[in-house]
């Protein structure tokens, strides 16, 4: 009688992953405004995460007349921080789909591995978003500013706080929070890889135990 081959990480990994894929695609089968609908998704959290960074690290930020400036800046910030979402949401289900076609498991973790350069770019992304919202609200706001200067500023910001991280531990935790939404993919890989390692781990342990009895 042939004996099965145990289970390994990666089959269970690729059957979580291929599960998650077959309800994203219900759901967009049988979702009215699909799109849109994700998108305001997005928008949601980005705006969330950029008024819980300003009221956790920089609450002085919200009051005055830094609190209207900052009112302001937000509609820019949510809208392009959800765009890069949405593209990079669609890029991630692309991989997915040729991830779960590949029967290496280093072309498996090549496609995958993609999600943390998406999460690096979005580093640089959120660096060009507050750029470019703060240039616009302030031709807006009739104190125009210019873009390189804007630009220059905030890379000044993310360099110091490379530099000396103690020192910048609020900008750090704002930039942080701010990426939360880029991160979900990798996220999502880490959690399932995980489950997949404790599920075989301990279902093999669980399978040993009649024998070692």
């Amino acid at each position: 009688m042939a004996t099965v081959a145990p289970e390994t990480v990666f089959d269970v990994w690729k059957r979580s992953l291929a599960r998650l894929l077959a309800f994203y695609e219900e759901k967009r089968a049988t979702t009215r405004r699909f799109f849109p609908k994700l998108f305001l998704f997005f928008l949601a959290i980005n705006l969330f995460c950029y008024w819980w960074g300003l009221f956790t690290a920089f609450p002085e930020l919200t009051r005055g007349w830094p609190g209207k400036h900052y009112f302001r800046v937000q509609f820019p910030v949510g809208f392009l921080g959800a765009l890069f979402d949405s593209l990079s949401f669609f890029v991630t289900v692309w991989i997915v789909r040729r991830a779960l076609q590949t029967t290496s498991r280093r072309s498996y973790l090549g496609h995958l591995s993609i999600d943390i350069v998406i999460a690096i770019v979005a580093t640089w992304w959120v660096l060009f978003v507050f750029s470019v919202s703060g240039w616009i609200i302030s031709v807006w706001e009739a104190q125009p500013q210019m873009l390189v200067e804007r630009h220059a500023l905030y890379e000044r910001r993310v360099s110091n706080a490379l530099e000396n991280p103690a020192q910048n531990l609020k900008s750090i935790y704002f930039g942080i929070i701010m990426g939360v939404s880029a991160m979900i993919p990798t996220s999502v890989h880490l959690y399932l890889s995980l489950r997949a390692f404790l599920k075989v781990r301990f279902g093999r342990a669980r399978d040993a135990e009649p024998e070692a009895a």
